[in-house]
């Protein structure tokens, strides 16, 4: 299925091509990072996570809408959100895209949960596509010296790596902690080296 299809709005097609223009990028955060969460929320979804699908889609779509490696990357994506959608959508949308900042949703929070992991699955990849997403994060900081990104990866990595459950549903649990631990300790055991 293509992505303008997987569009989770009946109309406001004008924005889903806008989306669709802004995540046509080189780097990690493209198009094909915006396909793999939408499988995983599809995956999740399967394994019986209840979550509010169609609003979580929407979120997946605007949470990295902007990207440019910066900090307010996140703000930016929200507050374009928040700019285009109708409320009350409008304001959960930009509430879960706020969110992936810091993937720390609360444990309640079904949608922030669902959402949450479909993002981080990435880590749970096999190796091959784990380094093409590795080498991706490289190239859109590449305006961060190579000692900064190193630094700076090890850091995020470390912190998910300390994190007693990585993923907050049991069904990412079930299905990727495990293969996301391991790929996380062997990019950390080279960052470390």
């Amino acid at each position: 299925m293509s992505l303008a299809a997987r569009w989770p709005l009946p109309d406001r097609h004008d924005v889903r091509d806008e989306l669709l223009a802004a995540w046509d990028r080189p780097g990690y955060h493209d198009l094909q990072h915006l396909a793999e969460v939408l499988e995983r929320l599809d995956e999740l979804a399967d394994a019986g996570a209840g979550f509010d699908a169609a609003t979580v889609a929407l979120a997946a779509w605007f949470h990295d809408a902007v990207y440019d490696g910066a900090d307010d990357d996140e703000e930016r994506s929200a507050r374009w959100a928040e700019r285009v959608l109708a409320p009350p959508l409008a304001a959960e949308v930009a509430r879960l895209v706020r969110m992936t900042l810091e993937h720390q949703p609360d444990d309640d929070d079904a949608d922030g949960c669902a959402l949450s992991d479909a993002d981080l699955g990435i880590l749970a990849a096999t190796r091959e596509r784990y380094d093409a997403y590795v080498a991706g994060v490289r190239a859109d900081f590449a305006h961060v010296s190579d000692a900064d990104f190193r630094a700076g990866r090890r850091a995020v990595l470390e912190d998910l790596a300390a994190r007693p459950r990585l993923f907050r549903t049991r069904q990412a649990h079930d299905l990727w902690d495990a293969p996301a631990r391991a790929n996380l300790e062997r990019e950390l055991a080279g960052l470390r080296g």
